[in-house]
């Protein structure tokens, strides 16, 4: 028999936008799917039309778009097995809710959500189990007639799985291994509902994998307990032959503290939890995305890729999708959750960001100088950056400590630039470097400097320093640290002779007096 083709899905529900563990979920399915030759499926989980948020789904899409995830078939996509919305399946799951019905597997609960309240208050711990299901309304306890009568009246039921105790339900992880539970800690789960007329997520992903020839479930640690129940239907259906592999990933952890990495945790940390900034139609809240962050799509597909899986130490952490796909193994995802390093996400940004050309930045930076009412060209932005992206940034972090940190977003260049197009207009004279190198006798130090760039025709660095570097080997005079609080107003800024070049002499010259008349 020919080995099964490799085909894998990702599934999610349109309920708000996707969390940026979703995207890592898709992620490992897609280098999975590429590294074999596979399949990726999009498939979307839309049977709780009580959840449904409008413009998620389009969200959800876009976000794969952005990140260069590629999927083959599904909603939008096309293929051979749809409908791939599980709302356009309802008369698909019908026919093997029947099927389970007749089997005897399953059967038709009518308990009220009142009477199963009532139910939890007098059971502690209560469990719809072989325990309980005797004790309750259904069709095991129920006349087939009084079953009958109340389906044609139209009473609300659901179908539920009937579970045998005492069995030892084995599940093959590719990651976590044998994980065996005994078949009597779990529930009757409903897989129908009549009031909706869809299944719930159990019934309707075991249908949906069996019918599109998924081959391997690639999805998040939470869903592991469900694994024992979904192994349960796919022997009750008789396709155990066909039951794909699983692999349950770990979870993404807070940055600081314990538990699943939630919205909060960007929150109040300043990161974004969501590959795209999201506008949420019924509250109006706007949650930041990567995107609009300044990320590269790049760096966050590397970065994520890393969180939970490890290439092994001779491979570089600058990695390409080429380069992840070649690499990529389920088998070394740990089994532990991964800690989510926004600090290093912001590292893997600036390691991209400063790969790409100089004018590759501009289109961002140019909104970023219109924002602050600066108009200039695309050849001077560009060569802004040239001086200024491999700079190093000064803040406080959340605890008032100093800090340094590369430049890892384009947005970190106004601060580092604004003296490129803003002259300054006050020098603050507590200000360490300009106590240290403004002294007494600097502004006369300054004047005859002035004289000096007077007398130079050509104002490029190379005819700047012609002239200017024989006077200060005569002369003796150190000027650069001056010239500096002229031109910049604080101790930072690129090489002085490319910076007077850029502003040109008029500018320079305007800037030297300025300070001269100001500091004295």
């Amino acid at each position: 028999m020919s080995e099964r083709r490799v085909r894998v899905r990702f599934a999610p529900s349109p309920t708000g936008p996707l969390h940026i563990g979703g995207v890592r979920t898709a992620l490992y399915n897609y280098l999975f799917a590429r590294q074999h030759g596979g399949d990726l499926i999009f498939r979307i989980e839309d049977t709780d039309s009580g959840r449904f948020v409008p413009g998620a789904e389009e969200y959800i899409i876009e976000s794969f778009r952005w990140l260069g995830i590629k999927f083959d078939e599904g909603v939008s996509f096309g293929g051979d097995h749809g409908p791939y919305r599980q709302s356009e399946r309802r008369d698909i799951y019908k026919k093997y809710v029947k099927q389970l019905l007749d089997a005897g597997r399953a059967y038709i609960a009518f308990d009220t959500p009142e009477e199963l309240d009532a139910k939890r208050k007098e059971v502690e711990n209560f469990q719809y189990d072989a325990t309980t299901r005797m004790q309750m309304r259904n069709s095991l306890t129920l006349p087939a007639e009084e079953v009958k009568r109340m389906m044609d009246e139209g009473c609300q039921y659901v179908v539920r799985f009937k579970i045998e105790p005492g069995r030892e339900v084995l599940v093959n992880d590719m990651i976590r291994g044998e994980v065996r539970i005994n078949s009597s800690i779990l529930d009757d789960k409903v897989l129908y509902k009549s009031a909706d007329g869809l299944p719930t997520y159990h019934l309707a992903n075991i249908v949906d994998d069996h019918l599109m020839e998924v081959s391997h479930v690639i999805r998040g640690e939470e869903w592991l307990p469900s694994a024992p129940l979904h192994v349960l239907l796919y022997e009750a259906f008789e396709w155990t032959d066909s039951m794909p592999r699983f692999a349950h990933l770990p979870l993404l952890l807070k940055p600081v503290g314990n538990g699943k990495l939630s919205k909060r945790d960007g929150d109040k940390l300043g990161f974004p939890v969501f590959p795209l900034e999201w506008h949420d139609p019924k509250s109006g809240e706007v949650s930041s995305g990567y995107r609009e962050k300044g990320y590269l799509p790049q760096a966050v597909v590397n970065f994520l890729a890393l969180l939970g899986w490890n290439p092994g130490n001779d491979h570089s952490e600058l990695l390409s999708m080429d380069e992840l796909i070649q690499l990529f193994d389920l088998s070394k995802c740990s089994r532990n959750g991964a800690r989510f390093d926004y600090i290093k996400a912001a590292w893997f940004n600036h390691q991209y960001l400063i790969q790409q050309p100089d004018e590759a930045w501009v289109p961002e930076f140019d909104r970023l100088l219109q924002a602050n009412n600066i108009q200039s060209t695309p050849e001077k932005e560009a060569e802004v950056v040239r001086m200024m992206k491999l700079k190093v940034i000064e803040y406080t972090d959340s605890e008032g400590n100093k800090k340094k940190r590369n430049v890892s977003f384009v947005s970190d260049l106004w601060p580092l630039t604004r003296f490129f197009f803003v002259a300054p207009n006050e020098f603050d004279r507590e200000d360490k470097f300009i106590r240290k190198n403004w002294k007494e006798t600097t502004a006369q130090e300054i004047r005859s400097f002035m004289e000096v760039l007077q007398r130079v025709e050509d104002f490029s660095v190379e005819g700047q320093k012609a002239i200017v570097d024989p006077w200060v080997e005569q002369s003796g005079l150190r000027p650069w640290n001056a010239w500096r609080i002229c031109l910049v107003g604080a101790g930072q800024g690129p090489d002085m002779y490319e910076l007077s070049a850029f502003l040109g002499k008029e500018e320079t010259l305007r800037r030297m007096q300025f300070a001269i008349d100001t500091l004295g």
